[in-house]
C-alpha cells in the first residue's frame, strides 16, 4: 500500500466516523469506484469500506448501496459489462468480497446497458440501437440474488423515466415473489432539475425514491471556481476533464445562486444542500465529501429553513437558467 492509499483509507475512516456520529446510516458506493476512474483504483472505495466495516464493527448499523458498472468502462470486464447473468453475478461477487459483508443492502444498475443519453443531455432526440441484455434476466438475476441473501433490494441509476417503468413492468409479471426496483440515483442540484420533467411522477406514484448525487454539482455550487478559479486540491483542479457542471449558461446560474445565498446570509452549499433535501421525491442526498467539513456543510442545511419567499426566488432562478447543466 503507497502513502497516498493509506492516507485515503484514514481520511475515509475519520469521515465515516464523523458520519455514523452525525446521524448519517447509508453509504453509497460501486465497484468502480473511486473517481477518477483508472484500472489501478478499481474498486478502492469499496475496500476502505469493507475495512472500516470491519474495523469499527458496524455492518448492521449501516445501509451498504453499491453498483454494477455498466458497458464502457474498458478495464472492467474488458468493457463488456452488459446486465446479463455472468456480469452481474461477478461483479456482485467482486463487490461482496471487497466489502467483507455477506449482503448489500441496495445494488443498484450503474446506467443502463442499453442505448441510451443522459449525461449532458436534456434527453433522446434520435433513435439509439438497443445492445443492452435482456432485462427480463437482468430483472431475474437480481430477484434470484435476493432469495440468495446477497443483495436486500435493487435500484438503477443515471436512468430514465421509460426505463424505470420498463424494469417496474418487467418484475411485476410473470413471478409474484420478484421484487420492484426501490429506488433510482440520479443526479439533482440547482443547476440540474432535469428530474422533475418526467421522474419525478414516476418517484411519487410508483413509490420510487430519488437517491441524489452531486447535490452541490461536484462542488461547482458553493462558487469556488467562478470566474476561472481553480482552488489547489479541489475536485475539477484535479480532474478537469470532469466539466459536466462547466459552461457559459451553467456559471452564469451558480454566479446568480451564489448572489442569492449572499442575501440570505448562508453559505451558497449550504443554500444547495438545504434545496435538495426539502424536495418531497427525495429518499436521500448523496454527499460527495473529500473532507469532514463538507460533511459539516451538509449538516448544516437540516437547519436551515427554505422560506416560501426563498422558494419564489429559486423557482425565478430556475426558470431564468433551465437545467444549464443536465
Amino acid at each position: 500500500m503507497t502513502w497516498g492509499e493509506q492516507n485515503s483509507r484514514e481520511e475515509g475512516f475519520r469521515q465515516m466516523d464523523h458520519a455514523i456520529n452525525n446521524g448519517v446510516n447509508f453509504f453509497d458506493t460501486a465497484e468502480m469506484y473511486p473517481v477518477d476512474v483508472r484500472p489501478e483504483t478499481y474498486g478502492h472505495t469499496e475496500e476502505i469500506i469493507g475495512a472500516w466495516l470491519q474495523d469499527r464493527k458496524k455492518r448492521t448499523e449501516v445501509v451498504i448501496a453499491s453498483k454494477v458498472c455498466g458497458p464502457g468502462i474498458h478495464h472492467v470486464r474488458q468493457g463488456k459489462c452488459e446486465f446479463n447473468r455472468k456480469n452481474i453475478k461477478l461483479a456482485v461477487e467482486g463487490s461482496l468480497k471487497r466489502l467483507r459483508t455477506d449482503y448489500i443492502d441496495l445494488y443498484q444498475l450503474h446506467w443502463p446497458d442499453r442505448g441510451w443519453s443522459d449525461f449532458g443531455a436534456l434527453g433522446q432526440t434520435t433513435m439509439i440501437d438497443n445492445s443492452g441484455a435482456d432485462r427480463t434476466e437482468t430483472v431475474a438475476t437480481l430477484n434470484d440474488l435476493i432469495q440468495e441473501g446477497k443483495i436486500r433490494s435493487w435500484g438503477v441509476s443515471n436512468e430514465s423515466a421509460w426505463g424505470v417503468m420498463d424494469f417496474i413492468a418487467r418484475s411485476s409479471s410473470g413471478h409474484n415473489d420478484q421484487l420492484r426496483p426501490a429506488s433510482v440515483q440520479n443526479a439533482y442540484n440547482l443547476l440540474n432539475r432535469k428530474f422533475e420533467v418526467s421522474l419525478a411522477e414516476v418517484a411519487f406514484r410508483e413509490n420510487i425514491g430519488l437517491l441524489a448525487y452531486a447535490p452541490i454539482a461536484s462542488g461547482v455550487l458553493t462558487g469556488k471556481y467562478l470566474n476561472g478559479l481553480r482552488p489547489l486540491g479541489a475536485r475539477i483542479t484535479l480532474w478537469p476533464e470532469q466539466d459536466r457542471y462547466f459552461n457559459p449558461r451553467a456559471e452564469a446560474a451558480t454566479s446568480a445562486y451564489v448572489e442569492l445565498a449572499n442575501r440570505y446570509e448562508v453559505a451558497p452549499e449550504i443554500l444547495a444542500h438545504a434545496f435538495v433535501l426539502s424536495r418531497p421525491f427525495i429518499t436521500t442526498s448523496i454527499v460527495g465529501a473529500t473532507a469532514v467539513r463538507h460533511l459539516d456543510q451538509a449538516f448544516a442545511a437540516h437547519e436551515f429553513n427554505i422560506t416560501e419567499e426563498l422558494e419564489k426566488e429559486l423557482e425565478a432562478l430556475h426558470r431564468a437558467y433551465l437545467v444549464p447543466a443536465p
